[in-house]
Parts: C-alpha cells; structure tokens; sequence
C-alpha cells in the first residue's frame, strides 16, 4: 500500500462524473454526483492541506444524497387508485411512481358512450386515449377493419407529431378513459425529456402489440379460394 498513489481517487471520481453525464433522470445524476463525491473523499483526505476542496467535496455529497433521498421517500408516498395502477402496469412500467404520477394527472378520466368518435380519419388525433375497460371500432374508408379492447392505447401512433390517423376509432361500447391533449402531451414531454424516452418506448411496445394481435386475426382467417 505504500506506493498506492491516491490520485486513483480522483480519477475513479471524474469516471463516475463522466458516467453520470449519461443518465436520463435527475434521480440518477444525484446519486451519480454522490457516489463521485464519496469517492473522492480519501484524496481530500490525504491533502489536508486543502480544507475547502474537502468541504466542497463533503456538501457535495449530502446535498445530493439529501435531494436522492427526498425523491425517494416522496415516490414512497405516492398512491394510484386500481385503474390507474393497471395504466401504469401496462404503459408506464419504466417510469417511477412520481414521474408516472404527474404524467397521469396531465390527463383526464371520462366515463364515455357507445358511438363517440375518439380519433377521425385523414385528421389528426386530438388526444392520447387509454381504453381502461370497452371496445372500440377501426374503421377504414367506412369499413371496420378491427377492434381495439380494454388495456389498449389509441393514437399513440400519430398523437406526437401530428401526423393524420390513418383510421377512426369510435367507441362500440360504453366505456371507461383516460385522455391527455396531443397539445398539452407535447408540451408536457418538451419540458421532461427524460419522460419522453420512456413513454416512447411504451409506444413502442404497444405498437408491436397491436401488430402482433393483427397477425393473429389475420393468420386465423380462412384461406382465399
């Protein structure tokens, strides 16, 4: 140990900064800084010389993991009634509890009648829809090409960039939704990039899950004669 050089502190420290740089959410820089800061801590202690750069180093820490430890217990407190715990199972599964709950209050829960138009075709989609419990109708060209069922999100497709639905979506039964504006969603991931990554990926995986579904419908009809 006696040739050990201390300067391996600093270097491991401006690693974990570098690694740091790279997370997606403010949680993760926080504990990134502390964990640099506590590596850091023996070369301000071999260089007792320099009190104010161990100080610095020692704030360093306990403001972030004060402000890690916060946000921890407020995710701790946060609660979902039954539905929205499921929207979050199936959509919102990488987001932690209070980031899913501020997106969700972007939004609005609505009991809904048979018949209402969600999405219209050759227009854009007003809002983000997520079909807690009902059916809904795809219609193409004023024929139903398919149905989308409870657990389903509808415009995730189109609702970002605002891009024309290639399809209307009206409800085929009484149902039960969660909506949030395509103008206030934009907004809102604009001002939380790292929310917007994981919705993206939720997208994603619902998209594939549609397809999947339409495979199966498709790969179940009878053959052409």
């Amino acid at each position: 140990m006696a040739n050990f050089d201390p300067a391996w502190f600093g270097y491991a420290a401006l690693l974990l900064v570098l690694a740091t740089s790279f997370a997606l959410t403010l949680a993760h820089v926080r504990i990134g800084l502390a964990a640099a800061a506590l590596v850091a801590l023996p070369i301000m202690l071999f260089h007792a010389s320099a009190p104010g750069y161990l100080l610095l180093t020692v704030l360093i820490l306990l403001v972030n993991l004060g402000q890690a430890a916060r946000a921890w217990f407020g995710d701790a407190k946060v609660s979902f009634s039954p539905e929205e715990q499921e929207l979050r199972r199936l959509h919102f599964a990488s987001l932690g509890p209070g980031a899913t709950r501020r997106l969700i209050d972007q939004g609005h829960w609505i009991s809904a009648r048979r018949g209402e138009v969600l999405i219209r075709e050759n227009q854009a989609a007003p809002s983000l829809f997520y079909l807690a419990d009902g059916v809904a109708t795809i219609r193409r060209d004023g024929v139903d090409v398919g149905t989308v069922t409870g657990g389903a999100l509808i415009g995730e497709a189109t609702v970002l960039d605002g891009t024309h639905a290639t399809g209307t979506v009206l409800l085929a039964s009484n149902a039960r939704l969660w909506f949030i504006p395509a103008a206030a969603l934009r907004s809102y991931l604009a001002a939380n990039p790292s929310i917007a990554a994981a919705l993206h990926e939720g997208f994603a995986r619902a998209l594939r899950g549609k397809l999947a579904s339409a495979n199966a419908r498709i790969a179940e009809m009878p053959p052409i004669a």
